[in-house]
């Protein structure tokens, strides 16, 4: 295994524990989400430059506008739960409740 693809795979695993174990508040759940995903994306560009393929090119960009969604759509929900419930409090939130 390379140094960089360990570093690759430490960054996703530490925002994968980070989302596991640290879940205070939302937003800290969205930026280990975030981090989860640019190790994603940084990993498959890095991937389709070492095959030299032109066929996966547009892959990591795909990636790329899939993330930028998910982390739009977290923070509208960040806002909503912070109007709602006065803060981003994940233990705040009761799922049962409509």
């Amino acid at each position: 295994m390379t140094p960089i693809h360990f570093a690759l795979s430490t960054a996703f695993m530490l925002g994968l524990s980070g989302l596991a174990f640290h879940r205070m508040h939302l937003l800290s759940a969205l930026l280990c989400l975030e981090g989860m995903m640019l190790s994603l994306f940084i990993s498959l560009s890095l991937w389709v430059l070492q095959m030299d393929s032109s066929n996966f090119s547009a892959a990591p960009m795909l990636l790329l506008a899939f993330s930028a969604c998910e982390a739009s759509a977290g923070l509208s929900l960040l806002v909503a739960t912070a109007r709602t419930h006065g803060s981003d409090r994940l233990q705040s939130l009761n799922l049962l409740q409509c």
